[in-house]
């Protein structure tokens, strides 16, 4: 008789162990999957988040005029905002205390935009780690469902007294859809978290970059004295 060797055959009649690791790289892969999306869309919206951002605060308007817009809004700040609120609102509140160190305003305005800044690049590396996990272990947990079922295939050819390819190919076959299966979800992985890595760390760099710049324009404020509200022209 034929062997049916239809792929939904193969896995229904597949050992559990098999069908234990095939279901694993399922789950795995549409995490994966998930996660591969969800960070397209926050390293797009980032990196548009940046450019209108430094597109505001190069035009040559007022800081304080910025820094209350940014503010009045009802959602949060990410990104370049929140650097610049961040910074900002620590060098308007040191600035306010009589007798304080122009030297001492800007380190406190710096600490504040570099903790604003390892928030946002930590949020921008979550679950990276994972499909970096994925990327660099699926593979290997679809070869032991390979190995296990062969193995499984070649004990049960003790049982009989004449061993055909019709007898094995199934058991085989089966095997080699978790190595499959064990591909489909690394390789995706492993293209996602160096394209994601990437754009992570040019936004680090961007961000690196405006703290700097902003630090610089701040070190000049530090030094004029505005009784009401400090203004700026970048």
């Amino acid at each position: 008789m034929t062997a049916d060797l239809s792929l939904f055959h193969l896995i229904a009649n597949a050992s559990f162990v098999v069908q234990l690791v095939m279901l694993l790289l399922l789950v795995i892969s549409i995490i994966s999957w998930t996660i591969i999306f969800r960070k397209w869309r926050v390293t797009r919206d980032a990196h548009g988040a940046a450019d209108d951002f430094e597109a505001n605060f190069w035009s040559g308007g007022d800081l304080n005029t910025l820094y209350k817009k940014l503010a009045s809004r009802d959602e949060k700040p990410s990104g370049m905002d929140a650097i610049f609120e961040s910074g900002f609102r620590e060098f308007v509140r040191l600035r306010k205390q009589p007798g304080i160190d122009p030297k001492a305003i800007l380190e406190g305005a710096q600490r504040g935009m570099r903790v604003a800044r390892g928030r946002e690049i930590e949020a921008l590396e979550a679950h990276l780690s994972f499909l970096a996990t994925v990327g660099s272990t699926s593979p290997y947990v679809g070869l032991f469902g390979t190995v296990w079922g062969i193995m499984n295939s070649f004990r049960s050819l003790g049982n009989v007294h004449q061993a055909t390819l019709a007898l094995v190919a199934p058991g085989i076959a089966e095997a080699l859809i978790a190595t499959a299966m064990g591909l489909f979800a690394a390789i995706p992985a492993v293209i996602a978290y160096n394209r994601y890595n990437d754009d992570v760390v040019r936004l680090e760099n961007r961000y690196e970059a405006f703290v700097e710049e902003f630090s610089s324009i701040l070190q000049r404020q530090a030094h004029v004295v505005v009784p009401q509200g400090e203004t700026r022209t970048a």
